[in-house]
């Protein structure tokens, strides 16, 4: 029995050190020193030894399991680190290689014109204002003088969620919404941009969804010529300081008197091109005052404050400041097409 328990001890370790990974030593951890192991067959035998034997075997086999256990711990140690070793080098990083260039994302032009309209009327005392794009017919068409059954909502074809919930079709309830909550105390001076959705066959200048841009200033002795100057402005910070404006009667059911602003051609300088359909012109936006009965449903006092409004459409502006033909473009997302406006390449 003493020689068996050396046999065991030798050739264990032999395994042991012979092991070249961690699932093969725990398998001859297992197999000499779990139950079924043949140290412990050996040790079944010991009730036929005597009483003084007994003692001296059990010590024996204390010792090889000892010295086995010993042995796969430091086996055990040295497969760990060279483990770690292997891992280290399988994921060393080379520093003489040259750098993976990193490309970032740039604003879409879209995104770029809306931030620059927004910069230059927060220079001249404008808030931005926000509202919901899921709008009440009330404030959509209701409180800017377009009551149920009113001709003029046939210029805007809308997607009706109910009755009375609509995708909104301009930014114009941010207005109403705006006035609501100044209960007819002025001064207002906001710029409203967002999403608007209209029933329209997609091509080349008609979208379902845009972008529209809206402003209003609400005060006292606010007149014509104040939306006049205010336009000027933005039209030669958008297009160029030699551009001209040109406002041309018009009609919106919340603005009174209404016109349309044209500016000169960028292309032909105002002296006539297929651009701007050889009229020197390009239309631009739609404003007006605002019309009293606007005022009066706000909670304003429509002999005391008057007011001015514009809007656009943002597309429009980016496609006639970036030369696009064709609005689709916006949304497609081609990457040759977004490309062009990167300023980081």
């Amino acid at each position: 029995m003493q020689e068996r328990l050396k046999e065991l001890q030798a050739e264990a370790l032999e395994k042991v050190s012979a092991a070249m990974d961690l699932k093969q030593l725990n398998d001859i951890r297992v197999a000499y020193l779990g139950k079924k192991g043949p140290i412990t067959e050996v040790l079944k035998g010991m009730g036929k030894l005597s009483a003084e034997e007994r003692p001296k075997m059990g010590a024996l086999a204390n010792e090889v399991r000892d010295q086995i256990t010993q042995g796969i711990t430091a086996k055990q140690v040295q497969l760990e680190e060279a483990q770690i070793q292997a891992k280290l080098a399988a994921e060393t990083i080379d520093v003489t290689l040259p750098g993976r260039p990193v490309h970032t994302g740039n604003h879409h032009s879209l995104t770029r014109v809306v931030e620059e309209i927004e910069d230059l009327f927060i220079g001249m005392g404008y808030t931005v204002a926000e509202g919901p794009e899921v709008e009440k017919d009330y404030y959509n068409f209701e409180a800017l003088n377009l009551p149920k059954g009113h001709p003029a909502r046939d210029m805007q074809d809308s997607f009706y969620i109910t009755e009375d919930i609509l995708l909104r079709t301009h930014t114009s309830p941010v207005q109403a919404r705006t006035m609501e909550k100044h209960e007819g105390k002025g001064p207002v001076k906001i710029i409203c941009p967002g999403k608007v959705f209209r029933r329209d066959n997609d091509d080349a200048t008609h979208s379902h969804q845009f972008m529209q841009i809206e402003g209003l200033v609400i005060d006292e002795n606010i007149r014509m010529t104040d939306l006049k100057g205010t336009l000027e402005v933005f039209a030669k910070k958008m297009f160029g300081e030699e551009r001209e404006i040109r406002l041309r009667p018009s009609f919106f059911p919340f603005t009174e008197p209404s016109v349309e602003m044209d500016i000169s051609c960028m292309i032909c300088s105002g002296k006539g091109c297929n651009v701007c359909k050889k009229t020197g012109w390009i239309e631009i936006l739609g404003a007006g005052m605002v019309h009293p009965n606007v005022l009066e449903m706000a909670g304003f006092d429509s002999k005391k404050y008057t007011g001015f409004a514009f809007g656009m459409g943002a597309e429009r502006i980016a496609m006639l400041k970036y030369g696009v033909d064709d609005i689709r473009h916006f949304y497609t997302n081609d990457s040759r097409f977004l490309k062009q406006f990167s300023i980081h390449e």
